[in-house]
């Protein structure tokens, strides 16, 4: 299934010069400060997040303000761009808000149409670096679920789990009279973290109690704001769990190259090969999935919703089927703590419900091209 531009023109899922360009500065990033030990060092310290990496990703390479045009500040690129640092954070399940801030709640903002005030004045914290939003909706849904209240111009409720609050400096708030942006260290406001199966990701619970916020968007417009920014989130995930499984596939080809039994390498074993056939098969067309997304998502095709569901409906089973392989394939060594196998089958198993499960993307498109639902 493959979306049309608004053109009516197929699209264009090979990657460009650019994309390439930017993949290997990103690549080359990630490899010197989110390496594998790096990465598991900093989940057992209990502080995955490395402040000098995301200055670097955000404000050295440009990442923060892909989305965001020029006129603003930003870099005036597309999602295809984006999607191509999604897929190396993927690769290296690194510790980075780039989904968070950079993509759901940078769409978020820019669906308002930050020209100015509050809302241009957050994109440009957001772009500069400065600092890090995130939307106060629960990760492992499609819909802002539970909501705070406004009770005489102040907020109340819990939400969550929230996914980077932790390190978030501004809050992004949907309530029934509007969107608003409360910061963190605003009195009224808690954070409290999670225990998060995936720890390069942490979840926290955010409670509001008499918070003040800054009012972005009534109620109508902030919804749809709202909505578009889980849509392209939902949409973009699909390329970092492409990333990750690309990691596991390719980790696993190696391991069974070099790892021997009975003077051959395991990986000469036909039902090996079998399976890691299976599994190519299935990164290959993850790929056309994702890299479908994410055009649709940059060209503002009528089909965006269409692909976006059907890019989390596969990516997500086949990201999860990479990091299982991975660990099996490689023996005892997959089970253990030093490897990390385990931060990646833990990394796909939370973005298999983040933004809506499987399940449910089937179902939406089920409703969209008018067919029963599985």
């Amino acid at each position: 299934m493959t979306a049309k531009n608004e053109a009516g023109q197929a699209p264009d899922l090979l990657y460009s010069e650019a994309e390439e360009d930017l993949r290997a500065a990103v690549r080359s990033l990630l490899a010197d400060r989110a390496d594998a030990p790096s990465v598991i060092a900093r989940t057992e310290s209990g502080t995955p997040y490395d402040p000098q990496l995301w200055k670097a990703l955000a404000t050295g390479i440009g990442a923060a303000g892909l989305l965001v045009p020029e006129e603003l500040g930003g870099q005036g690129a597309t999602h295809r761009e984006a999607a191509v640092v999604l897929e190396e954070v993927g690769r290296s399940v690194a510790p980075a808000p780039f989904l968070t801030s950079s993509v759901v709640a940078t769409e978020t903002l820019l669906a308002l149409g930050a020209q100015d005030g509050p809302a241009a004045e957050l994109l440009a914290g957001l772009v500069e670096g400065r600092q890090v939003a995130v939307l106060a909706a629960p990760f492992a849904a499609a819909s802002t679920g539970a909501e705070a209240s406004v009770v005489d111009g102040s907020l109340d409720g819990t939400l969550g789990p929230v996914a980077d609050a932790a390190v978030a400096d501004v809050l992004l708030v949907p309530t029934a009279d509007g969107l608003f942006a409360v910061p963190t260290d605003a009195p009224g406001v808690r954070v409290e973290p999670l225990v998060a199966l995936d720890l390069t990701r942490p979840l926290a619970t955010v409670t509001l109690d008499g918070a003040v916020g800054t009012r972005l968007a009534d109620t109508g417009e902030g919804r749809r704001a709202v909505d578009r920014g889980l849509l392209a989130g939902a949409g973009l995930l699909a390329s970092e769990q492409l990333g990750l499984a690309e990691w596991c596939l390719t980790e696993t080809v190696r391991h069974t190259r070099e790892r021997h039994q009975f003077n051959r390498p395991i990986g000469s074993f036909q039902a090996l090969k079998h399976r890691m056939a299976q599994l190519w098969l299935e990164v290959v067309s993850a790929r056309a999935a994702a890299r479908n997304a994410a055009d649709a998502l940059a060209t503002g095709s009528p089909d965006t919703p269409l692909a976006v569901a059907v890019a989390q409906a596969y990516c997500s089973k086949v990201a999860v089927h990479a990091a299982e392989e991975c660990v099996q394939l490689h023996g005892g060594i997959g089970m253990t703590w030093e490897h990390p196998a385990h931060l990646y089958l833990k990394r796909a198993k939370a973005d298999a419900t983040a933004y809506g499960s499987a399940g449910r993307h089937r179902d939406t498109v089920a409703a969209l091209m008018e067919l029963p639902a599985p």
